[in-house]
């Protein structure tokens, strides 16, 4: 299925370009015809109105160009470009605009239509010899050095026989000679066009010190250039025109009379060309960000002008050999008299069809020549063939070019602009050059390689959860092995962070570790066997795992995993009491290792050594820039390809700073139904409008991903770890962390994006408890990063390319709606009560008003287990009125026989928005049924969940997994009340454990021989081989140091939790190192200054308490005033309902008036217009940002290289834990083998389970 979707994509592309460019110059080859003197379907006195559309389709781009520039320049950072690079822009922009207006207005109307539908190809010459110049001052050998001159000596040749054919035809004839000067000189002037491509390689391969400021300058500046060099174009052709119609014995003053037949054939002809062309340019692009560039773009435009010189020519020949065949062989015919007879002799009528007439028009243009002798026929084709060629040879490095997936456009198109009038060359020839050599492999940019860190955070995840992201690690593992790569794109390495990791046990030595801890290295233990496994039967052979290692830190202890493939797990046991924890604190502790630690000390170091500055400030740079950190949550499952797809944003893109994939929240039940819905509209339509016409304001940190280079600008990591010292800094810092460091990047300037083609998939709140304290958390720290945003829109947008003023004034409105949402939803109950129960409009809003007033006085009152019961009672209570309501509505449209009242309307348009939205996310279309329940959920989410989030805004605790126990957490033997003989027998284990850590310690120093044993996992046997587990086997020669007696230190807070990780597994042995004494000291600085665990200072404490409380009231009044402002506005004008409204009519589905009015009043009038403009807004995103994540993910199928095929991965029964791994499974790609074999790769890769992620 998969790769039928890439090839009827591919294919549709490459047909759509071919079409569309036919059309295109089809089209305006037709308007080229119509202004030729002689045609009779346009009269020659009405010649100025196809010369003004001739015109038209010149300029057309240049205003498009000309609108997105000045946008540019308004709303985001321009700079004014140097008087001698716009000096040097200008001139040629002048010769090409002039030559473009002087060929195409002034002389192709007096030529043939064979030469007008080839000469376009010889505005190629320029290019040929610029790049015979650009490879000649190269120092490689050029493998394309012989085409591009061959290509150059074709087009002169095209030139040469073109010359001769029109001159030698009537030597005398002086008008011709000036048309054919002009057409050669014309076209030579628009092969201009294309030089700033060669002159950047031209300027890097020479010393030329102006070229190179030049080209860096017109980077810089580029938009002041393009509304300089546009406003330029347009000025030049208006000009050209307007003298030339003077000129010409023409009169403008037929442009207002122009009767309407041919006003229609000239509109469809112009129109046709002008949409053509520009959705070609479009899919053009489209084409090569697919990595189609061969299939999709060289071959269909190639073929193009061949095309339309088929459908130009063909029906005239056809025509002639009709009129000779209707002559009965009565007199033979010539062309010349079929011309004089037929063509010029015809009426002037336009009754019944325009093609005829068309088709002889186009016959007029070969009139002059005779097309009955062999040498003019010999002459034309030559110079047609020999321009087509020379184009061929001059494009013929784009079957070479190496292209990135998603290639950005300013990167494969130097100019922004197309050139209408002849669409295919100009696409072909403003394709990037690049010198090719003999020996450049299609590997580039070898320099930079990806390095990722995977970055999660756990706390209190169960088994299940966790064994879904360690099976998504090493998952990621088999598809970029470390060992034995075949491809050295990227390398990873993949860090857990495991927070309040340890816990006092009554009778041990020292913290142990925590039954969560435990869990994770059994978790290890099982995917390590399944990984291992896979290649084999099942439970024929049982491979051993290999020797892991663990070691103690200053903040805990870290264990290290190498996988099978050679990439490496570690996790980071956190000690609560030695360094600070809150996944926060985790995040930061993690950017000072991963960005601090590893990635700029060994260049500090070389610095210290002396090495050259200057080098080492571009590696570091460039290994910022290519250092990737992708922030996972402890339960997150995902796939190899969903994390490919985020790099690859980051890899073009330079200045996205953080994107994000497609988050599916899993679990059962209704309040994770109410979540599914939740999170698809969110992401169909938020997310995609805010990554077109903006920046994704929130990148989830339970997948997302991060670039170095962005977290360590100025202000972002640093202020990311700034501790919270104001009750603001609590719910802004802690509440949504990952919403608070996409703030800190957009506010320098970086893009956040979305990728709906990476899917993730983490657990969601089962319970309404859980789910309420969620949001409880997440509401206000949304609200007061936007607000934050807000408050600084104008410095952003001028910092920010992404954010412009507009966007802001959109953010503006969706918090506007969010905070006015309570105050809605009431005003949507009492409309409910009024159409229900027929009451009075003021007495239904009364009503609407009481209940959630009462729950929110009691919610200051009663404790939050308390509020969040009764929202549950008063859930099920508004669920069955808008239950009531909804059908209410259905029935009153069925009653009514009409759908065009305003509340009908409103709610048939938005469910065929949201319909048309999952249409178009096919995978994903069974979350519309989840729909029905979140339209039931509407007030609890929107009126009961505000309100008792804003209520318990100064609870900053983290509301979920804190009473969660531990899957299969038993209560410790160590804490239950124990007798004499268990007593002993603990003591006996203490001593027994002290004994063994002391020998650990005493043999650090010496070689060790560890044999580990496993037991044979074959179910057929029914008495398995016995094996010895953890078993040591020692040297014979002992070290004298090793063998003095060590005295027991019962004291040590950290010595024994070693042991207790070593008998948690029998398969895995664990062998412990010490840090490195550089790292220790990092670590401890680290602490010292960021890390250190808070004090437990009560008084402080009570402090802050009363300030969150305090900002609670503040923030609260403020709050539910503008609700109760916005309700008493529309309680006035319930009263005034009879002055102050506005009426319309009701029509039923004949548009008919039925004689009955609806009254609304202006505010909720305008309130749902702007929330229907919004909706809309977002429909246009999302309908544009799927075009875009097609074109992404197909150029990833076309583009992954194919031996990275994952094998079938078979899961082994590991008795009681088969179930949960069976159970996590479900949701990953690994197939059963019974099924077939031969699968393909992008299924495997691709294949989801029940919840079954968007693909495209």
């Amino acid at each position: 299925m998969i790769k039928l979707l890439k090839i009827i994509t591919l294919c549709a592309v490459g047909v759509i370009v071919f079409g569309l460019a036919l059309c295109s110059k089809t089209s305006f080859l037709l308007l080229i015809t119509l202004s030729n003197e002689g045609t009779k379907t346009i009269p020659d006195e009405q010649k100025p109105v196809v010369l003004l559309c001739i015109g038209c389709s010149l300029i057309t781009s240049s205003v498009l160009i000309l609108l997105k520039s000045v946008w540019k320049a308004c709303y985001k950072t321009s700079k004014l470009p140097r008087k001698t690079t716009a000096a040097m822009v200008l001139f040629f922009e002048f010769l090409v605009s002039l030559g473009a207006a002087i060929l195409t207005i002034v002389a192709m109307p007096h030529l043939d239509i064979v030469t007008n539908v080839t000469i376009l190809n010889s505005i190629a010459i320029f290019s040929a010899l610029l790049q015979v110049v650009a490879q000649c001052t190269a120092k490689e050998r050029n493998r394309f050095l012989l085409p591009s001159i061959t290509a150059f000596i074709l087009l002169v040749l095209g030139y040469v026989l073109f010359l001769v054919l029109y001159i030698m035809k009537d030597p005398f004839d002086n008008k011709m000679a000036i048309w054919v000067g002009l057409a050669v000189g014309g076209s030579f002037l628009v092969s201009f066009n294309w030089w700033e491509s060669y002159f950047r390689l031209i300027g890097t391969n020479s010393s030329s010190i102006f070229l190179k400021n030049l080209c860096r300058d017109m980077t810089k500046c580029q938009n002041i250039l393009h509304i300089l060099s546009s406003l330029l174009r347009i000025a030049v052709t208006a000009c050209v025109l307007g003298a030339y119609v003077p000129l010409g014995q023409m009169d403008w003053d037929i442009v207002r009379s122009i009767p309407t037949r041919q006003t229609r054939i000239i509109a469809i002809i112009i129109g046709v060309q002008l949409i053509s062309s520009a959705l070609c340019h479009w899919f053009a692009l489209a084409a090569c960000k697919m990595h189609a560039l061969r299939r999709c773009f060289i071959l269909p435009l190639y073929l193009a002008s061949l095309a339309v010189m088929v459908l130009l020519v063909v029906p005239v020949i056809v025509y002639y050999q009709d009129y000779r065949t209707s002559l009965n062989g009565t007199q033979s015919i010539s062309f010349t008299d079929y011309c004089d007879v037929v063509v010029d002799g015809r009426n002037l009528s336009l009754n019944g069809s325009v093609f005829p007439h068309l088709v002889l028009d186009v016959t007029h243009t070969l009139c002059f020549l005779d097309m009955s002798k062999i040498t003019d026929i010999g002459l034309l084709t030559g110079s047609a063939v020999s321009w087509w060629l020379g184009l061929v040879l001059a494009t013929l490095h784009l079957w070479y070019l190496n292209l990135y997936r998603i290639q950005r456009t300013q990167d494969l198109f130097i100019r922004r602009l197309y050139e209408g009038a002849f669409i295919e060359q100009s696409l072909l020839l403003n394709t990037r050059f690049d010198i090719q050599t003999k020996h450049k492999t299609r590997n580039f940019r070898q320099d930079d390689k990806t390095m990722l860190y995977l970055c999660a955070t756990m706390w209190h995840e169960t088994y299940d959860e966790m064994l879904n992201i360690i099976i998504s690690i090493f998952r990621l593992d088999k598809y970029r092995p470390k060992i034995d790569p075949k491809f050295n794109d990227m390398t990873f390495e993949a860090h857990i962070f495991f927070d309040d990791a340890f816990q006092d046990v009554e009778g041990s030595q020292g913290r142990q570790l925590n039954k969560y801890a435990e869990n994770l290295v059994e978790v290890f233990t099982e995917v390590y066997g399944i990984f291992k496994n896979i290649d084999e039967k099942f439970f024929k052979k049982h491979q051993q795992i290999p020797d892991q290692t663990v070691v103690r830190t200053p903040y805990g202890g870290r264990l290290v995993i190498t996988m099978p493939h050679g990439n490496n797990i570690v996790v980071h046991f956190k000690d609560k009491e030695l360094i600070r924890h809150k996944k926060r604190w985790s995040q930061i502790m993690y950017l000072y290792y991963l960005l601090g630690w590893k990635l700029m000390t060994k260049y500090y170091q070389r610095w210290q050594n002396k090495e050259d500055e200057q080098q080492l400030r571009e590696e570091v740079q460039r290994e910022k820039r290519n250092t990737y950190l992708l922030a996972l949550d402890g339960d997150t499952d995902f796939q190899p390809a969903a994390v490919m797809l985020l790099i690859d944003r980051l890899r073009m893109y330079p200045r996205v700073g953080a994107a994000c994939g497609r988050i599916h929240p899993t679990g059962s039940g209704p309040a994770v139904w109410f979540q599914k819905f939740e999170y698809a509209v969110s992401h169909w339509l938020q997310k995609t409008a805010e990554h077109v016409f903006g920046c994704v304001l929130c990148s989830p940190g339970c997948f997302s991903l991060f670039r170095a280079e962005a977290l360590m600008d100025d202000n972002v990591m640093k202020r990311y770890s700034t501790k919270a010292t104001e009750a603001s800094h609590y719910i802004q810092y802690d509440q949504g962390e990952d919403r608070w460091l996409c703030t800190l990047l957009m506010k320098q300037g970086w893009r956040v994006e979305y990728n709906a083609a990476s899917d993730a998939y983490t657990n969601a709140p089962e319970d309404f408890k859980e789910l309420y304290n969620q949001r409880r958390r997440w509401g206000p720290s949304t609200m007061a990063n936007v607000v934050d945003l807000l408050g600084s829109a104008n410095v952003i947008s001028r910092k920010n390319p992404s954010m412009s003023k507009p966007f802001m004034f959109y953010q503006l409105f969706n918090i506007t709606s969010a905070i006015l949402a309570p105050a809605t939803i009431c005003l949507l109950i009492a409309g409910s009560f009024t159409f229900i129960v027929s009451i009075d409009g003021t007495v239904a809003l009364v009503l609407a008003v009481i209940p959630p007033a009462i729950y929110l006085g009691l919610s200051f009152k009663l404790k939050a287990d308390t509020q969040i019961q009764i929202a549950a009672i008063m859930s099920i209570i508004y669920a069955f009125l808008m239950l009531v309501v909804t059908m209410s509505i259905i029935g009153s449209m069925v009653k009514d026989k009409t759908i065009l009242t305003p509340s009908s309307l409103f709610v048939v348009i938005m469910a065929i928005i949201y319909i048309i939205t999952a249409l178009l996310h096919p995978q994903e279309i069974q979350l519309v049924f989840h729909g029905f329940l979140y339209i039931l959920c509407i007030p609890s989410a929107y009126l009961l969940l505000t309100i008792y989030s804003m209520v318990n805004m100064n609870n900053v605790s983290w509301g979920t997994r804190e009473t969660k126990p531990a899957a299969g957490a038993s209560k410790s033997e160590a804490t239950e009340p124990k007798t004499t003989a268990q007593k002993a027998k603990s003591t006996f284990n203490r001593l027994f454990s002290w004994v063994k850590c002391c020998k650990k310690s005493s043999r650090e120093s010496r070689e060790r021989q560890v044999i580990v044993s496993q037991e044979d996992m074959d179910p057929e046997s029914a008495q398995p081989e016995l094996l010895p587990q953890n078993t040591i086997v020692e040297d014979i020669q002992i070290q004298e140091e090793a063998q003095r007696q060590v005295e027991p230190d019962f004291n040590h807070p950290v010595q024994c939790w070693v042991t207790q990780l070593k008998n948690v597994s029998n398969d895995m042995q664990l062998q412990e190192e010490s840090l490195d004494k550089t790292e220790e000291d990092f670590w401890k600085e680290l602490q010292e200054k960021y890390l250190k665990p808070l004090d437990d200072d009560k008084e402080k404490q009570k402090k802050m308490a009363d300030d969150l409380r305090e900002l609670r009231n503040k923030i609260n009044f403020a709050f539910f005033i503008m609700n109760a402002l916005w309700l008493v506005a529309t309680f006035t004008l319930q009263f005034l309902k009879a002055t102050v409204s506005i009426t319309i009519p009701v029509l039923d589905l004949e548009l008919e008036d039925t004689g009955r009015d609806v009254e609304i009043d202006p505010i909720g009038f305008m309130f749902i217009l702007g929330f229907a403009l919004s909706v809309l807004l977002q429909f246009f995103g999302m309908l544009y940002h799927r075009v875009l994540t097609l074109i992404h993910y197909v150029a990833f199928l076309d583009t992954e290289p194919k031996e990275q095929k994952p094998e079938r991965e078979e899961l082994y029964e590991a008795g009681k834990k088969v179930d949960s791994a069976s159970q996590a499974n479900t949701n990953s790609t690994y197939q059963e083998e019974s099924e077939a074999e031969d699968s393909d790769f992008d299924e495997v890769l691709y294949t989801r389970g029940y919840d079954g992620g968007t693909s495209v």
